[in-house]
């Protein structure tokens, strides 16, 4: 049912809403479509994975080998190189959901979901029109918003201040010196990027961070961490990632860059935080081309002052401070998620809440953990489809609202 007037329009659902059309909107579409469970994708953007697509460097690779990371039902190309680049991912996601028949409507930005007790409905209000669902599945992620940290005295610096979303490539800071502020992954590859367009970066390491080579003997060295973790305790595989770490790599406290206390796989299955995988960073800083930093005390005109007393001049800023979930701005009367915007039950529970609602991309375990999710979520909304099909005789379901 679809009713239209001058300004908006209401749409009657029959199957799940679906919030973000990127890797975890579009795989679990794709699962429902198994089940010929319809659907409907409320993209704000103009395009599938529009991260990937809008908001990620030139340079950027899958971290992690492409059997880690492929969506559910359909695999990457064979032809497709071990860590596919920016574009061959890009590729893969077109390529998947024409496969599964998934249409996200476009340019649709949720500004208030909330839950109706009274008609046991979700209503989704976008600019112009009004969706209703009994269930909503919130596939917005962890990333959908930069976040941007308050600096002191950032706005009266002279240069360019930009954060790795908006940036592309080093070309445009030849022969500059740049602070980059974040020494994960993305730090430390646009400080890289940097140093081979012939920039000079001067990367801020205030936090701890565990730098692992991204593999052991040509084998991914995540590949080697989970078949290990079948077998051994946690902290076994992590002393020996940490062995050969430094084997491989050296001292990185030598260079500035200090490990956390906690191993990195028990770090990373905690709290999300990743380690960095290195693809020639290391190098780069043992030669002294990539500059490490202790944290910015404060921002000047023409630079930077740090916490260890050092001034230093810039010609640009790059903010590599990730990213947040925007969850809280627009999903109402509901304490599922935490203010921060992550489910508040932990993986590997935290994909459902209550009243038909899901989330899909939130389980700080990347592809892998948006897979596991996908398939669940439409494995559990398959069950209801067949009892609800059957109460309503192979009729739709019928939404009653009150003063609507």
């Amino acid at each position: 049912m679809r009713t239209s007037s001058s300004s908006s329009s209401l749409e009657c659902v029959e199957g799940p809403i679906i919030v973000g059309a990127g890797p975890s909107g579009i795989a679990v579409a794709a699962c429902l479509s198994r089940y010929s469970i319809p659907s409907i994708i409320l993209e704000r953007s103009d395009a599938i994975a529009s991260l990937w697509q809008n908001k990620t460097y030139d340079r950027l690779k899958l971290h992690l080998p492409k059997n880690f990371c492929q969506l559910p039902l359909m695999g990457f190309p064979q032809t497709f190189p071990k860590y596919p680049t920016k574009y061959q991912f890009i590729s893969y996601m077109d390529s998947y959901a024409s496969h599964f028949k998934v249409q996200p409507k476009f340019n649709q930005t949720v500004h208030v979901a909330e839950f109706d007790p009274s008609s046991q409905i979700w209503l989704v209000r976008t600019q112009d029109s009004l969706y209703l669902s009994p269930w909503l599945i919130v596939a917005t992620g962890e990333n959908a918003e930069p976040m941007i940290p308050k600096i002191l005295g950032i706005d009266k610096f002279h240069g360019a201040v930009v954060h790795t979303s908006a940036y592309k490539s080093g070309d445009a800071y030849k022969n500059k010196k740049v602070l980059v502020i974040g020494c994960g992954n993305s730090g430390m590859e646009v400080s890289l990027d940097l140093c081979r367009h012939n920039a000079k970066p001067y990367m801020v390491a205030r936090n701890t961070v565990h730098v692992l080579p991204r593999e052991i003997l040509g084998i991914s060295s995540f590949g080697i961490a989970m078949a290990l973790y079948k077998w051994f305790p946690l902290k076994i595989v992590d002393k020996f990632l940490l062995l050969v770490a430094n084997m491989m790599l050296g001292n990185t406290s030598h260079y500035g860059i200090r490990r956390p206390k906690t191993g990195p796989i028990e770090l990373k299955l905690a709290t999300g935080k990743t380690p960095v995988l290195d693809v020639g960073q290391v190098a780069q800083i043992k030669s002294g081309n990539i500059k490490v930093m202790e944290g910015v005390k404060e921002i000047t005109r023409n630079g930077a002052k740090f916490v260890d007393g050092q001034e230093k001049e810039f010609d640009a800023i790059i903010l590599a401070t990730g990213y947040k979930s925007n969850v809280p701005t627009w999903l109402k009367s509901c304490d599922f998620f935490t203010e921060d915007g992550m489910p508040k039950t932990p993986f590997p529970n935290g994909w459902k809440g209550k009243h038909g609602l899901y989330t899909v991309g939130f389980t700080r375990r990347g592809l892998s953990g948006t897979s596991s999710d996908a398939v669940k979520i439409a494995n559990d909304i398959a069950d209801q489809w067949k009892t609800l099909k059957k109460d309503n005789n192979n009729n739709s379901h019928i939404i009653q609202l009150k003063n609507s």
